[in-house]
């Protein structure tokens, strides 16, 4: 079992910078890959970036290449997502969810945070 509190969300301004951390219980973090989701209103859930169990492997969606950073601490059982230039586009609710391997979609992922909101203003 896996409980996963997502924090850091907030408004911002197109062109700034969030970071976004989700904390887990449970002593077996360190054996599941991670994955970071966002969901607009009114679509659907959507892959953001993944990262598996030992932080070696990262992969992000195109849109967020280059803006967006995950990383992970297994000692603190946490994993954040770096974001910078801020677009409109990203605003969401963003989540964090835990997988027994890195994957892209979203019924993969067996344990979901609550989630928290981004808004990214003009």
């Amino acid at each position: 079992q896996v409980q996963l509190v997502e924090s850091g969300g907030g408004l911002v301004q197109a062109g700034g910078s969030l970071r976004l951390s989700c904390a887990a219980s449970g002593r077996t973090f360190s054996s599941y890959a991670m994955g970071w989701f966002r969901q607009a209103p009114g679509k659907k859930r959507q892959f953001v970036a993944a990262i598996n169990w030992s932080g070696g492997i990262t992969d992000y969606t195109d849109s967020v290449k280059g803006r967006f950073t995950l990383s992970r601490d297994n000692a603190k059982n946490t994993v954040d997502l770096q974001m910078n230039s801020l677009k409109l586009e990203d605003t969401a609710v963003y989540y964090c969810a835990a997988a027994p391997h890195l994957a892209y979609d979203p019924t993969e992922y067996g344990y979901w945070g609550q989630g928290t909101q981004v808004t990214v203003s003009s």
